[in-house]
């Protein structure tokens, strides 16, 4: 084999491992950014309760079904009808709002910056409903 010929070899070979180290360097950002991508869809931004009659409550979805509903927030002596949209993922929560239709139910929910498809549609995430005893 001749020097250049040895040359040539020699920086086929740098080369070859300077992109596997890069291949190396994009994979591993790309987890991170993945891992960092979950946690601020999981991450709360608020969380609270609102009152109200459940207008409707149905579920949806093209391949990832969720329960979708819709509060309506006015008292019994207001006219305006002032609406609030949420989602159900747990049967169960679905179960307890649902035994409350035609009373006041008090739905307690967690406000997501960033809705994960098999979470819902709205980024108000219901967890737990309760009636309301008047």
């Amino acid at each position: 084999m001749s020097e250049f010929d040895q040359i040539v070899q020699e920086g086929k070979q740098g080369i070859k491992k300077r992109l596997k180290r890069l291949g190396l360097y994009a994979i591993f950002v790309a987890i991170l950014g993945l891992a960092g991508y979950f946690l601020v869809c999981n991450y709360t931004y608020s969380k609270g309760s609102r009152i109200g009659y459940v207008m409707k409550i149905s579920y949806k979805g093209v391949i990832f079904k969720t329960f979708e509903g819709t509060l309506n927030l006015a008292t019994r002596n207001d006219l305006a009808v002032k609406t609030w949209d949420f989602s159900v993922s747990k049967r169960a929560v679905y179960d307890q709002i649902s035994n409350g239709e035609g009373t006041r139910v008090k739905l307690y929910y967690r406000q997501k910056l960033k809705v994960m498809p098999w979470q819902g549609k709205t980024e108000y995430l219901v967890y737990k409903a309760d009636p309301v005893n008047d």
